[in-house]
């Protein structure tokens, strides 16, 4: 794809989110689109949000399950960039007039105390390297109308990632069995989706793995401090103003945050 289209790409996408306006899907325009342009077109949505005073803190791994994966026709994740802007503290609300279509989803969030480079980096490294894993909301959001989304359009709309919350308390990820931890996600005090870590590659810590070693194959690491959502750990929830949500996850914690 010619370098002037991939800028005009995601030039689209960055306007979209800052006038909460829907495209028509990439992939609908461009069938030719391939998951590479993909990543370029996200590389640019990101370079305007820099340029406009955002700061890059983390990553975010999304298309963890398979069942996304089959949805979507692919079988391995993507990942998006997490920015100073996207951050919203425990309990605090989240205005709805600044997202689009969104959605929450459970996940567990990895807070990195040492750098990380790959490729060839392993489950043990990425345990070494983290401080701590927090229960964590993911607001995931599409500027592609009405989620009709394949894997080239959620790429390009940086993995379709709206906002986060981290939660309440970190706690130490070798002192709890992050496959087998369940989770439980309720919205106005009723419980709509249950899950368990192993709903992320088998293990959230794999997704991180995956992450790290993708990375590296593009000469990008992770730093010390950054933050990386490793992936929901059940079904999507559509919410709207005034909902409530609490995600507790077993031996990791909870998180809550509300809409208005």
């Amino acid at each position: 794809m010619e370098q002037d289209l991939i800028n005009r790409l995601g030039d689209e996408l960055y306007t979209a989110l800052t006038t909460g306006e829907v495209l028509t899907p990439l992939t609908e325009r461009h069938p030719e689109i391939t998951i590479e342009d993909a990543y370029q077109i996200q590389q640019r949505m990101l370079a305007r949000r820099i340029d406009a005073g955002e700061t890059v803190i983390g990553k975010k791994i999304g298309v963890t399950s398979k069942a996304v994966m089959n949805m979507l026709g692919v079988h391995q994740p993507d990942f998006g960039w997490l920015t100073d802007g996207m951050v919203f503290n425990e309990g605090e609300s989240i205005p709805m007039n600044t997202l689009i279509q969104p959605k929450a989803e459970g996940e567990i969030a990895f807070v990195l105390k040492h750098d990380l480079q790959g490729p060839g980096v392993t489950a043990a490294d990425v345990l070494r390297a983290t401080e701590g894993v927090m229960a964590c909301f993911e607001i995931v959001d599409s500027r592609i109308r009405d989620w009709k989304i394949k894997i080239q359009d959620t790429v390009a709309d940086n993995a379709s990632c709206g906002v986060f919350v981290l939660g309440d308390r970190m706690v130490d990820p070798r002192e709890v069995d992050l496959a087998t931890c369940g989770m439980v996600l309720e919205k106005n005090g009723e419980i709509v989706v249950t899950g368990a870590g192993a709903a992320t590659l088998a293990h959230p810590v794999n997704a991180v793995v995956w992450l790290v070693n993708m990375l590296g194959s593009l000469g990008i690491g992770l730093k010390a401090g950054e933050v990386v959502l490793s992936g929901a750990l059940g079904a999507m929830v559509p919410v709207a103003a005034g909902d409530n949500l609490r995600v507790t996850i077993g031996g990791v914690g909870g998180c809550s945050v509300r809409f208005v």
